[in-house]
């Protein structure tokens, strides 16, 4: 028997209404069993250290369990690669900081693509770091440290925590911009770099404020500025490098992204909650007691920042023909 019009539209609109009933249904089941943010590094690590409090934060909020997994090596690439390759359904998450940039240029064949493979999810915070070095080189501000640099080509030494690291490539970055030759030296970690550095074997270092905090109250070295663009509350009695050196901005930023193809609905449930953690008073404690630097915003705001730092260390990268170890 032929259908009437009226029958015909009715199952139009029945079908039409399938994905959007479907995305609200799985959006409410969500989570139904634990999820992992994958780091791509040790732990103990600060990243570390912010993905648990985070997935502590989601396990609480969501209803399920959130691990985390370690996975380091070749500077976050296998922990990158692993969840690019999970399900896009939302359980498996990962962990970012400015490797996800650095990396895109640094390294010639990678498996995978940030930009095509993942999505972000929520960025966390941008930390300061600080110019520190020993006190043994004779200066005590930016403009001295720079002038001490031109005058003694090539003899300060720069201590990082790896080749292709944030810290290496602040350092690299002061050399694009202020014009001098200090000489990268790596370390497999920022404590053994700041042993060094402490014990005058290298003379600079840009590092984060808990790594160096304890070392500056002591005397053992010296700070001279913060990298963030402006004066960072973690250290507001510091000037910025970049008000000695125009356009110079380093930041230690960390997010959550998401393999590419997660479902929209279960990215912005994740921002939603972990943008709430970031104002939670307990939550913002402990993270100010890894250095602060709270930066909440959409999936689309994380999605510009790390655009925006894959082309500014691209450039500097390039500049100082940087390869991988």
């Amino acid at each position: 028997m032929p259908r009437s019009r009226r029958d015909v539209l009715r199952l139009g609109a029945c079908a039409a209404a399938l994905p959007a009933t479907t995305h609200i249904a799985r959006a409410q089941t969500y989570p139904s069993r634990p999820i992992r943010i994958v780091v791509g590094f040790a732990a103990g690590s600060a990243q570390d250290i912010l993905s648990r409090l985070i997935g502590q934060w989601l396990s609480e909020r969501l209803g399920q369990p959130v691990l985390i997994e370690n996975r380091p090596g070749a500077a976050t690439n296998h922990a990158t690669e692993a969840v690019v390759r999970a399900p896009a359904d939302g359980y498996t998450l990962l962990s970012v900081g400015p490797s996800a940039a650095i990396n895109v240029t640094l390294y010639d064949k990678l498996s995978f693509n940030v930009k095509r493979d993942l999505v972000p999810v929520a960025s966390l915070v941008h930390q300061a770091q600080v110019v520190v070095v020993n006190p043994a080189v004779p200066v005590k501000t930016i403009p001295d440290f720079i002038a001490y640099n031109k005058a003694n080509p090539r003899k300060i030494n720069l201590a990082s925590s790896g080749v292709g690291t944030g810290n290496h490539l602040a350092g690299e970055l002061f050399n694009m911009l202020a014009g001098v030759q200090m000489v990268h030296v790596p370390y497999r970690g920022a404590g053994p770099a700041m042993a060094d550095l402490v014990g005058g074997q290298v003379q600079v270092m840009f590092v984060t404020p808990v790594v160096a905090v304890e070392h500056i109250a002591a005397g053992k070295v010296r700070a001279l500025a913060v990298t963030t663009a402006t004066r960072a509350d973690v250290m507001p009695g510091l000037p910025a490098v970049g008000d000695f050196v125009p356009g110079y901005e380093s930041s230690a930023w960390f997010g959550i992204m998401a393999p590419k193809g997660t479902p929209a609905e279960i990215v912005l449930r994740l921002n939603r909650e972990i943008n709430a953690g970031l104002t939670d008073r307990a939550l913002r404690s402990k993270i100010d007691a890894l250095g602060g630097g709270i930066v909440a915003g959409s999936p689309a705001d994380f999605g510009e920042l790390i655009a925006d730092e894959t082309e500014k260390w691209g450039k500097v990268v390039k500049f100082a023909g940087i390869k991988p170890e």
